[in-house]
């Protein structure tokens, strides 16, 4: 290996410990049926994470090219940042949507499970890749997932 990239790796396991040690709390919402949560939000939300990926894509590829120190410490902080997103997804897409919202009385049950797993399997994509493509694709499986979630005037008390 390189002499001038065992930094880089070293930061960036690093990076990615810590990220795994910090972000492994669930804030999709409690699973007490309490009407609050608005369910087209939750997609409004992961579609943010979703254009936070693509701008952490870009920064990444812009600093992958420069040695010096501050802009490696960026690269790691952007590196950082689309995991922290793309497991935000995960997490919403297992503690709220399955856990709550797909339900084996549903008729199309099996198609909605589907599209909800597409979802976590591109954003572990996204987290594991620096390639635009796993972007896009996560954000055509969020979207697709629109038409489930409507919005709707949500009553706050």
């Amino acid at each position: 290996m390189n002499r001038q990239f065992k930094p880089i790796l070293g930061m960036l396991i690093f990076a990615t410990g810590l990220n795994f040690s910090i972000s492994s709390t669930a804030n999709a919402h409690c699973q007490i049926p309490c009407g609050i949560y608005d369910d087209h939000l939750r997609v409004e939300l992961m579609m943010e994470d979703v254009t936070t990926i693509y701008k952490a894509l870009s920064e990444i590829d812009e600093l992958s090219n420069k040695k010096d120190a501050q802009s490696q410490n960026q690269m790691v902080r952007w590196v950082v940042n689309k995991e922290n997103h793309a497991q935000k997804i995960i997490e919403t897409i297992s503690n709220y949507f399955l856990t709550q919202r797909v339900k084996p009385s549903q008729k199309d049950y099996s198609e909605r499970l589907e599209k909800h797993h597409l979802v976590i399997m591109l954003a572990m994509k996204a987290k594991q890749n620096t390639d635009i493509s796993h972007a896009e694709a996560l954000r055509k499986a969020v979207a697709d997932l629109s038409p489930y979630y409507p919005a709707h005037e949500h009553e706050r008390k």
